[in-house]
């Protein structure tokens, strides 16, 4: 059931409530909203449980994968119960325990064509999750297309960086002004391949939470540029990024 403004939702939401820049009007905000979250995995999971914690009414996860062992280190939605089951389902699960007045829904399959498009219409706000190349760009395209604003993350080794793409500003970039698509394939790197520290994920994935909070609900201002961050520095660093006239995706020409 659709939550509403309730005595138990007014108390839950409380600490959010109180802060002006949220205020009622913005939790109703977040109420109505939905989102979609590609990728259950190390940066899925704590997006998944911050929106559902955060009230926000509609949220879908998105995965083919299964859990498996080496997953635990750094997928938190997941526990060893969940060992061979889908991440999708399993992080539902996990964030309907959390907040069982949250609508939550699972695509136990890898998005493609026409059903990512329909999923991503279907959205307001879109979270990237992936960690290859091809499923970015896909997902890039998709939201440009149904005019969806998209948070991208990523995390590998003690590397993450962040970047919101909203096609609304006809200023924004798109993920292909970012990195153009090149035709040499898939990306070679992947945390089940290269290794990741575990709370890096957490890190940027709970950042990808906050922006989609900021732009579902309208409190303050939505990411700009891209973000990166060395874990094994402590450095954020922060880069501008313009809209790519020749882009392959969103060109002006």
């Amino acid at each position: 059931m659709r939550q509403s403004m309730q005595d138990q939702a007014l108390l839950r939401y409380s600490r959010q409530i109180m802060l002006p820049e949220v205020d009622i009007e913005g939790q109703e905000r977040l109420l109505a909203a939905r989102a979609l979250i590609i990728g259950g995995g190390g940066l899925g999971s704590p997006v998944a449980l911050y929106l559902a914690a955060a009230g926000v009414g509609q949220v879908t996860i998105a995965d083919a994968d299964e859990v498996e062992l080496s997953n635990l280190q750094r997928q938190i939605a997941h526990r060893e119960a969940d060992i061979g089951r889908n991440k999708a389902v399993s992080a539902v699960a996990a964030a309907a325990a959390l907040n069982p007045d949250c609508e939550l829904s699972a695509l136990p399959v890898q998005l493609q064509d026409e059903a990512l498009l329909e999923a991503v219409t279907n959205a307001d706000v879109v979270l990237d999750c992936t960690d290859r190349f091809s499923s970015r760009y896909a997902i890039n395209a998709a939201c440009r297309k149904a005019g969806k604003p998209l948070v991208s993350g990523a995390a590998i080794r003690f590397s993450g960086q962040l970047a919101v793409f909203d096609p609304r500003d006809a200023q924004s970039p798109c993920y292909a002004c970012l990195y153009p698509p090149d035709g040499s394939g898939d990306e070679a790197l992947s945390c089940a391949e290269s290794g990741v520290i575990a709370p890096l994920v957490g890190l940027i994935g709970s950042f990808q939470a906050l922006e989609a909070i900021k732009l579902l609900s309208g409190a303050g201002k939505v990411h700009q540029g891209l973000s990166t961050f060395d874990g094994l520095s402590g450095q954020w660093r922060h880069f501008r990024v313009m809209r790519d006239p020749a882009c392959s995706v969103c060109g002006l020409a």
